[in-house]
């Protein structure tokens, strides 16, 4: 896992500055702290840092270079299958001089060009100079699980794992109208587009190539639409579900170094848990972020899990002071306003970790998968939220945080909408309401997704809006484990990602994942034997995080609340018609439906405080 930059110059006479190529590359350094490396020949350079996983010898250097001169390559993640490639390669004459899949990459390239590129299981995102065409090919991997950000500015093409390293070559940091609209409804920017103006990424499953005469090429080289119509009639779904499961837990331990596991201590993470034992892996280390409140708190289920396998446990509380710093910290290694508001916690939970191990398994992919946010249930009977509608004003619905959400959410009049809001906590006629903005944002790419789940599920809300957030609430956060658990100088991996999976279940019948009372019906069964009732049945957590109690009770963020409703962000146009006063002062009189306005202001409040200033 590593950190990746490059600058590309389209006017062929100007050379590339080592001096910039270094500090946008040293921007990076929390993501490879191993090892450092730059190519540069006249127009094009190439940055890398490392954090050695698979090969830790200086064999692993890059950027690296194929046999025959004519291929550079820098390249962040890792082939789980790419010891199965072996045999082919010395069947073709290739010699294996390392035991990194960096080697295996750049070789299979050399043999098949991009049509390798289904045969890898992995996570990875990847810049490849050919010196023979002059053009630079940038991949991402099906999911994205592994970030890749860039920009046009002055002819010269900017790439990096994370914004930071573009801003540091002089790319302006400037907010994009249409970014901070979808920031404000929809929480995060989902497509190509970023919060920034000019800021770019590479779409997950896609290829973009940039010749040196200024030709662009982008390409789509996986289509989970197209992979789930393909799929074959899976005859035993329990039984494929457990056995794909464990081998894609057995392949994501592929490491030279030491591996544990996030544990919150649900179904998702005591699952992989739970594979791990079955397949006799020891000596793992488990982590696992604990909450004073007892309703936000899992802790005893975590820590009962790692005791029945035999297991190391650890676990931690954030709050006051640490997590004031952490939400600083995050938001630095996040580049963008934290949304998911457990940013902190994972930062601190992988900063735990890395005295230990160096890559950590994660549950991340499970409910977007499967079914398992309550969220999702609003979608099984519309017309019965359009009877909450009506009375949605009555105190049943106004005195109870969820049902209150559940009220707003019946507003919503378009079946559409109810999918392209139905990951947000406002919603349009809350905004227009309460912030006194009524545009909403074009939302082209998530239409275009939506598009795509009409035709694939017909008539089904529910799995409309699974395939819509394995595309859009699932790539948010899977930015944000990256960048928390890179921010240490950790790897994360996501076994329930794997693609044979992804597109498995997208195959399957509603009832493998709706039936039952807590949904995830496919998860629950082929586990039944391997965890106890406790954690089978147990009220779904996650990592929900009491905000409401931090701001009005820790001294740190009561400063900071004061200090967020004189903001100069409400001297903006966008912002200029919000009462944040009023806000703030309702909060603090203990109206806690105040949070779900508050947070993203006051966390764009925090970024523009501390992060949008180091630029």
């Amino acid at each position: 896992m590593c950190g990746i930059n490059g600058i590309f110059h389209l006017q062929l006479q100007k050379k590339v500055d080592e001096r910039l190529l270094i500090k946008m590359r040293d921007s990076l350094a929390h993501r490879g702290p191993d090892d450092q490396g730059i190519f540069i020949e006249n127009n094009i350079g190439l940055g890398h840092r490392r954090l050695s996983i698979l090969d830790v010898s200086a064999a692993g250097h890059q950027p690296f270079l194929s046999d025959d001169g004519r291929f550079v390559m820098t390249y962040n993640g890792e082939i789980y299958n790419f010891r199965d490639f072996y045999p082919e390669l010395r069947s073709h004459g290739f010699d294996i001089k390392t035991n990194s899949d960096t080697e295996v990459l750049l070789k299979l390239f050399q043999l098949h060009g991009l049509k390798i590129l289904p045969r890898l299981n992995g996570m990875f995102a990847f810049v490849i100079w050919d010196k023979l065409e002059r053009k630079l090919i940038a991949v991402r991997d099906r999911m994205g699980v592994k970030p890749l950000y860039y920009s046009f500015y002055n002819e010269t093409f900017y790439f990096g794992s994370e914004q930071k390293a573009l801003f540091t070559a002089g790319v302006p940091l400037k907010m994009a109208a249409e970014g901070m609209e979808e920031y404000i409804f929809n929480r995060f920017v989902a497509g190509e587009n970023t919060l920034y103006e000019n800021v770019k990424k590479v779409l997950p499953g896609h290829i973009l190539s940039i010749h040196e005469s200024g030709k662009i090429t982008n390409e789509k080289w996986w289509d989970l639409k197209t992979e789930i119509q393909n799929q074959p009639k899976i005859k035993n779904p329990v039984d494929w579900f457990r056995e794909t499961f464990d081998d894609s837990i057995k392949l994501r331990m592929v490491s030279d170094v030491p591996v544990g596991v996030l544990l919150s201590g649900g179904l998702d993470s005591s699952s992989i848990l739970a594979s791990l034992n079955h397949q006799n892996f020891r000596d793992i280390q488990t982590f696992n972020i604990g909450f004073k409140e007892k309703e936000h708190n899992e802790s005893h289920l975590a820590q009962n899990m790692a005791k029945k396998f035999d297991y190391e446990f650890h676990t931690m509380q954030l709050e006051d002071h640490s997590l004031f710093d952490k939400l600083v910290s995050s938001t630095y290694f996040q580049d963008e306003p934290i949304m998911h508001l457990s940013e902190p916690h994972i930062l601190a939970l992988a900063q735990l970790a890395k005295p230990q191990v160096k890559v950590l398994l994660s549950g991340e992919g499970a409910d977007e998968l499967m079914g398992g946010y309550v969220r999702y249930k609003a979608l099984k009977y519309p017309s019965i939220l359009k009877a909450i509608a009506t009375i949605g004003h009555m105190d049943y619905f106004t005195t109870k945080p969820r049902f209150e959400k559940l009220a707003r959410y019946s507003q919503i009049d378009d079946f559409d909408d109810l999918i392209l809001y139905n990951g947000s906590n406002i919603y349009p006629k809350d905004i227009g309401k309460t912030f006194g903005i009524s545009h909403a944002p074009k939302n082209e790419y998530r239409k275009q997704i939506l598009a795509d789940a009409k035709a694939l599920y017909p008539n089904n809300l529910r799995r409309q809006a699974l395939y819509f957030d394995q595309h859009t609430y699932l790539c948010s956060l899977l930015d944000r484990n990256d960048r928390c658990t890179m921010g240490a100088s950790i790897e994360c991996r996501e076994p329930f990602l794997d693609q044979r999976l992804v597109a498995g279940l997208g195959s399957l019948d509603d009832k493998w994942l709706f039936k039952g009372k807590k949904w995830k019906y496919i998860l629950k069964s082929a586990m039944k034997e391997r965890l106890p009732e406790e954690i089978l049945k147990f009220k779904k957590v996650g990592l929900s995080v009491p905000w409401g109690d931090y701001l009005i009770k820790s001294p740190e963020f009561m400063a900071e609340l004061e200090s967020f409703a004189k903001s100069d962000l409400f001297l903006q146009p966008y912002f200029e018609n919000i009462n944040v006063k009023k806000l703030v002062s309702d909060l603090q009189k203990g109206d806690l439906t105040m949070i779900s306005y508050i947070m993203p202001l006051f966390m764009m409040h925090i970024w523009q405080k501390t992060y949008a200033t180091q630029f």
